[in-house]
């Protein structure tokens, strides 16, 4: 009988390339409906600022904003902020995936064996999740502020010709600590989503595979991620928009 090899742990480095590859991937298909959603979340605060100067939304619905920037700006325009949202996910999607194992295992320790509680998994998904915002915080900043931009009048220049010159401009004009606005918020919606995202795609997993007939395969995966992604976007979502308001 063949000796079986043993099971190699994945390490932390793995798990962050991983990691930073998919979360890249899928802001990059993404984009489009993020910056449709930062569209609009600032509309309320642009009407009332008289930056469109008409009485009625500018932007109506997912599609329809959708629609509205590629004609007025063009089709690449759904992907304003591309740069440093990849940026964005090589550090937040990295670290937060990455740390997230460590971290519970700690909590739990070394000799815990069993079924990890729902509380640490919880516990370490908030304490990942705001750790890597704090590190990626610039980026969510500059990605939001080139997102933020529409359509500007004949011969007023952009604020920002584009992401490393945003970078620099909000360092000379705001300092250095501008980089980290909005972190407050930043940290809670992002710590509450990766809470509710990874502990609930931990949890709904579990739950699958002691359903008999079911194995820990791509199918798994795509049920226990789709419960995950709908608790993250009902939980995170006030956050969110209070979080663009002040970028």
């Amino acid at each position: 009988m063949a000796d079986l090899k043993p099971v190699t742990e994945i390490s932390f480095a793995e798990i962050f390339l991983c990691s930073a590859f998919a979360a890249c991937f899928a802001e990059f298909c993404t984009l489009p409906l993020d910056t449709a959603k930062v569209r609009l979340q600032l509309q309320k605060k642009a009407a009332a600022a008289g930056v469109d100067g008409v009485g009625f939304p500018k932007y109506r619905g997912l599609l329809g904003t959708m629609a509205t920037i590629a004609k007025e700006e063009g089709l690449s325009a759904l992907w304003k902020g591309l740069i440093p949202g990849l940026q964005r996910q090589c550090l937040y999607g990295g670290l937060r995936i990455g740390l997230y194992g460590p971290v519970k295992g700690y909590l739990v320790g070394g000799e815990f064996i069993g079924e990890i509680p729902l509380y640490h998994k919880i516990l370490a998904a908030f304490l990942t999740g705001a750790i890597a915002i704090i590190v990626a915080n610039p980026t969510d900043l500059v990605k939001v502020r080139l997102q933020a931009e529409g359509k500007l009048p004949a011969g007023v220049p952009r604020r920002y010709s584009g992401a490393w010159d945003a970078y620099f401009t909000i360092v000379k004009q705001e300092g250095l600590g501008a980089l980290w606005t909005g972190l407050g918020p930043n940290v809670a919606r992002n710590a509450i989503v990766n809470a509710a995202e990874l502990a609930s795609y931990d949890q709904v997993k579990q739950m699958i595979l002691n359903i008999p007939g079911f194995m820990d395969n791509i199918l798994t995966h795509l049920l226990a991620g789709l419960g995950a992604g709908f608790f993250a976007v009902c939980i995170g979502s006030p956050v969110d928009v209070a979080l663009t308001r002040l970028c």
